[in-house]
């Protein structure tokens, strides 16, 4: 498991008060990649229901610098749209989010590894996650973190639009 960053970060999970903060680091990761040319998130594309699912039905971890939220992601337990129906063997990482302005290098490895960390803890061998076939800039990203390429799921679905292909990468965890 890649150990990580020595950063001044606190990690907590994300409550009704975080919402606001969520969304906005949402709208500001989808402004950036619009910037560049990235069609992944459109901003307003996840508003405080979506986190407020994502809350109840599995677990979303901010990174704090002092008092500024500067990162946050998501951690399923199951993934149906891009991995199909699969045994309890892994956890599943969405949402892997920074502000660019005020997050200190290394804030999305720091997150990558947290829940990497909370996906052996509960037993479970691999941490799982997916991006656009397309970015393959994100892809390397992963790479770089030990994850590995294992497939790729044509037609996933947001619930908003047309079907898009994802990448399906992979990390084998060691257990405790």
């Amino acid at each position: 498991m890649t150990s990580e960053p020595a950063l001044a970060l606190a990690l907590a999970l994300a409550d009704e008060s975080d919402l606001p903060a969520l969304t906005a680091l949402y709208d500001g990761a989808a402004r950036w990649m619009r910037e560049r040319g990235i069609d992944q998130w459109q901003p307003g594309g996840k508003d405080a229901a979506h986190f407020r699912l994502r809350m109840r039905e599995g677990e979303v971890w901010l990174a704090r610098a002092g008092s500024a939220v500067v990162g946050a992601c998501e951690l399923w337990w199951r993934d149906e749209p891009a991995w199909g129906e699969q045994p309890p063997v892994a956890g599943y990482v969405h949402r892997l989010m920074v502000d660019r302005a005020t997050a200190p290098r290394g804030t999305g490895r720091a997150l990558l590894a947290h829940a990497e960390r909370r996906v052996a803890d509960a037993g479970r061998a691999l941490c799982r996650l997916d991006c656009r076939s397309d970015n393959a800039a994100l892809v390397r990203y992963y790479e770089g973190a030990g994850y590995v390429v294992v497939g790729e799921q044509a037609s996933k679905t947001d619930g908003g639009g047309s079907p898009y292909a994802v990448t399906l990468l992979e990390k084998p965890l060691p257990t405790p």
